[in-house]
C-alpha cells in the first residue's frame, strides 16, 4: 500500500502570513526572472537593464545572490507554513528584531526613493531595485511579525 501523501499542519496562525510570504517571495522570483530575461534577450516589452540594476554589484555576482535569497526565504515560508522546522518554531525575540530591521530597511529605500526623485531625468536609473527592496522588507516584517504572533 502506497504512503499517504503529506500534509502540512496549518495552524490557527500559519496560513494567513505563509500565503503574504508566498506572495512576496514571487513577485521577488519574477523580479530576478525578468531581470535574467533582460540580459539573455533584450526583449522590447521589458525595461531595460539600466531599469533593473543599480550596479553595486556586477551581475554575475548579484544572480547567485539573489538565487540564494530565493532558496532561504522559500525555506522560511515552508517553515511559517508548516509551523516546523529551522523557521518554523516561533521565536519572539528573533521576530521583534526582524520586525525593527524592516522598518529600517524600508526607511532607507523611501530615502533612495527621494534621492532617486531629486535627480534630473537624464540622471534616473535602476528604480525596478528600489521597489524589490521594499518587498524583501516586507518579507522580513511578515516574517517578523509571525514569530512575534501569540506573544
Amino acid at each position: 500500500m502506497p504512503d499517504p501523501p503529506i500534509v502540512l499542519d496549518i495552524g490557527p496562525f500559519g496560513r494567513p502570513y505563509a500565503v503574504v510570504l508566498w506572495l512576496l517571495l514571487a513577485s521577488f522570483v519574477l523580479r530576478v526572472l525578468g531581470q535574467v530575461i533582460v540580459v539573455v534577450r533584450h526583449p522590447r516589452w521589458l525595461p531595460p537593464m539600466k531599469e533593473w540594476y543599480s550596479g553595486l554589484l556586477s551581475y554575475p555576482l548579484l544572480l547567485p545572490i539573489q538565487i540564494l535569497f530565493i532558496v532561504v526565504m522559500t525555506l522560511m515560508t515552508l517553515g511559517v507554513a508548516s509551523e516546523a522546522g529551522a523557521f518554523g518554531a516561533p521565536r519572539p525575540v528573533l521576530g521583534a528584531w526582524l520586525v525593527w530591521l524592516s522598518y529600517v530597511y524600508a526607511g532607507g529605500m523611501v530615502a533612495r526613493f527621494i534621492v532617486w526623485l531629486r535627480r534630473p531625468p537624464e540622471r534616473r536609473r535602476a528604480w525596478i531595485p528600489i521597489i524589490f527592496h521594499v518587498v524583501l522588507a516586507a518579507f522580513l516584517w511578515v516574517f517578523g511579525s509571525w514569530h512575534l504572533q501569540g506573544v
